[in-house]
C-alpha cells in the first residue's frame, strides 16, 4: 500500500503581469528545497519575483499550518504560469488610427511536498 504524498498549494490569479515574465523565474526554482528558492527569488532582478515571494511564503504557511508539514523537509514539487485573460486598451496613434494595447494577465500556482528521508 503506497502512502499518499501530502501537497500544499497557494495560488495567484489575475497578477497583473504576462506569464512569460512569470515562467523565468519560475524556471529557477522548480525542484528546489523552500529555503534556496527564497533566496534565488530574493536575489533575481525580475518584476515576477517579487510576486512569486510573497505566493511561496504563502505556500510554505499553507504547509505548515493546514498539513502540519515541515518546513526543513519542503520543496517545491510544481509551479507554473498559466495566461488569465488579456485586459484590452486603446491608444491613439498616427493618422487617427489607434492601437490596441494588450495587457496581459497570468495564474501563478505553487505546490510544495515534503522530500523523503
Amino acid at each position: 500500500m503506497e502512502e499518499e504524498v501530502k501537497t500544499a498549494q497557494a495560488t495567484l490569479k489575475y497578477a497583473r503581469i504576462s506569464a512569460r515574465k512569470v515562467k523565468i523565474v519560475a524556471d529557477l526554482i522548480r525542484g528546489k528545497n523552500v529555503d534556496e528558492a527564497l533566496a534565488i527569488v530574493k536575489f533575481t532582478p525580475k518584476a515576477s519575483s517579487e510576486i512569486i515571494e510573497k505566493l511561496l511564503k504563502s505556500a510554505i504557511a499553507n504547509a505548515e499550518n493546514n498539513h502540519d508539514m515541515k518546513h526543513e523537509k519542503l520543496y517545491i514539487s510544481e509551479i507554473y504560469a498559466n495566461q488569465g485573460p488579456t485586459l484590452k486598451r486603446i491608444r491613439p496613434a498616427a493618422k487617427g488610427s489607434a492601437v490596441r494595447i494588450r495587457k496581459r494577465t497570468s495564474h501563478i500556482t505553487i505546490k510544495l511536498e515534503e522530500k523523503e528521508a
